[in-house]
């Protein structure tokens, strides 16, 4: 069993890592382009898909913010 784990934690963290990376930090529009709208429109990508056991809520807040012009 634990060499169950141990190879399921090396297979999650480079998964982890490569989630981290695609997340959406640049706006198409340059009048948005700032730290405090990007903050606005990720809280309120939090607040409709609330965090998930499963982690779907980060897939979701990715295209939650991918919709508001992110890439």
């Amino acid at each position: 069993m634990t060499r169950l784990r141990y190879w399921f934690s090396l297979l999650l963290i480079p998964l982890s890592i490569a989630a981290c990376s695609s997340f959406p930090s640049e706006n198409q529009d340059p009048s948005k382009n700032n730290k405090v709208i990007y903050n606005q429109d990720l809280k309120e990508c939090k607040e409709d898909y609330p965090e998930a056991g499963s982690g779907v809520h980060i897939r979701q807040w990715i295209n939650c913010m991918k919709l508001k012009g992110w890439s």
